[in-house]
C-alpha cells in the first residue's frame, strides 16, 4: 500500500518546489515534508485513544493498586502506570510527589518517576513509525524494567527517606474529574488530544527540523568520526551530552532517527535521547526541592546507568 504522506512530500519537493533529485536540501526537505505531519496525525490518533483510557483510572484506583503487598508488583505497576502518562520529567513531579504524600512507597513512587518521562504513547508512536514494531516494544519493555528496578533499588536503600521536610509546600493538587458516560471520555480524550498536541507541536516541528538538517547536511564523516573519538564509551558520552538539554522524548526522537540513519548506533542516539528527557537539570532542580542531596544523586545516578545499560543492549542486539 502506497503511504500518502510520502506520495505528498515527494510531490512537493519535487513537483511543486522542484528540486533536484539527490540533493542534500531535497533530502531534508523530504525527510520533514514526510515526518512532520505523519507524527502529527498519528500522535493526535494515539493521545485521544490513550486520554479516554485513562478515564478509568480514578485516582483511588491507582493508590489501592500502588498498595498490593506482593513483593515487585507495586512497582511494576507504578512503572507501568509511568508509561500510560504523557509527562516530561517536570510535570512528573507533581504526580510523584501526591503519591508520596497519598502514602505510595518512596520505592514506588520513584518507579513512576524513572519510567513517566521516558516511555509514554508519544514515543511508542514516533518509535513505531521510524524504527518499527520490534524496536518499539523492547523499547518499552526495557524502559518498564528500568523504572521497576529503580524502584526497588531505592526502596531498599537507606536513603529511600530522605525527602525534605517542606514536602506538602510542593504539592500540587490535580482536581479528578468524573465521568458518567461514554460520550464525556471521548469528549475529554478530544480535548486531551488537542490541547497537549498545541502545546506539542512545535517542539515536534524543531525536533523534525533538526532531524532532517542533520539527516541532509551532515557528513556522514562527521558521525564516525565522533564515534570513533567515543569507542566503547560512545554510549555514556551520548548520555553525558543530552543531561543539559532538557527536551521531551517525543522532540528527540527525530533527532535520535537522523543520527541512527547518519551511523550512530541504535543504543547510543536512543541512550541520548532517553537522556534528555530523563536527566535534564530543571528536573534536577526542582526534585532537590523535594529531596536531599544524596538521594537526589542516588536517584539520577541509578537513572543514568541503567540508561548506559540499555544503550549499549540495543547496540549489541540491533
Amino acid at each position: 500500500m502506497t503511504d500518502p504522506f510520502e506520495l505528498f512530500s515527494k510531490w512537493v519537493v519535487y513537483e511543486l518546489i522542484k528540486l533536484e533529485p539527490g540533493s542534500t536540501l531535497a533530502s531534508s526537505l523530504e525527510f520533514f515534508i514526510y515526518d512532520s505531519p505523519k507524527i502529527l496525525f498519528l500522535l493526535f490518533v494515539m493521545i485521544f485513544v490513550m486520554g479516554i483510557l485513562r478515564t478509568y483510572l480514578t485516582q483511588k484506583t491507582i493508590r489501592n493498586l500502588l498498595s498490593f503487598k506482593i513483593p515487585v508488583l507495586p512497582n511494576l505497576l507504578a512503572s507501568s502506570f509511568g508509561a500510560l502518562t504523557p509527562f516530561c520529567s517536570c510535570s512528573s513531579i507533581p504526580i510523584f510527589i501526591g503519591f508520596l504524600e497519598a502514602g505510595v512507597s518512596p520505592g514506588v513512587a520513584f518507579s513512576f518517576l524513572a519510567t513517566s518521562p521516558l516511555v509514554n504513547e508519544y514515543v511508542a508512536v514516533l518509535m513505531l513509525g521510524f524504527f518499527g514494531v520490534e524496536v518499539t516494544i523492547s523499547y518499552v519493555v526495557l524502559g518498564i524494567l528500568l523504572g521497576t528496578s529503580i524502584g526497588l533499588i531505592i526502596g531498599k536503600s537507606s536513603l529511600r527517606d530522605e525527602l525534605e521536610d517542606d514536602l506538602k509546600l510542593n504539592k500540587k493538587q490535580v482536581k479528578e474529574q468524573k465521568f458518567v458516560s461514554f460520550v464525556q471520555r471521548l469528549s475529554f480524550g478530544y480535548t486531551e488530544a488537542k490541547t497537549m498536541l498545541s502545546k506539542l507541536w512545535i517542539w515536534v516541528i524543531l525536533g523534525v527540523g533538526v532531524g532532517a538538517a542533520i539527516h541532509g547536511f551532515v557528513p556522514e564523516e562527521t558521525i564516525e568520526s565522533l564515534l570513533s573519538a567515543g569507542g566503547i564509551f560512545a554510549v555514556p558520552l551520548a548520555v553525558l551530552v543530552g543531561i543539559p538539554i532538557y527536551a521531551n522524548c517525543s522532540a528527540v526522537v527525530p533527532i535520535a532517527v537522523a543520527l541512527f540513519q547518519k551511523g550512530v548506533p541504535l543504543g547510543t542516539a536512543l541512550a541520548f535521547m532517553m537522556a534528555t528527557a530523563a536527566l535534564s537539570l530543571p528536573e534536577a532542580i526542582i526534585l532537590r526541592r523535594v529531596m536531599k542531596i544524596r538521594l537526589l544523586l542516588l536517584f539520577f545516578g541509578l537513572v543514568a546507568i541503567g540508561i548506559v545499560i540499555i544503550g549499549y543492549v540495543f547496540d549489541w542486539f540491533f
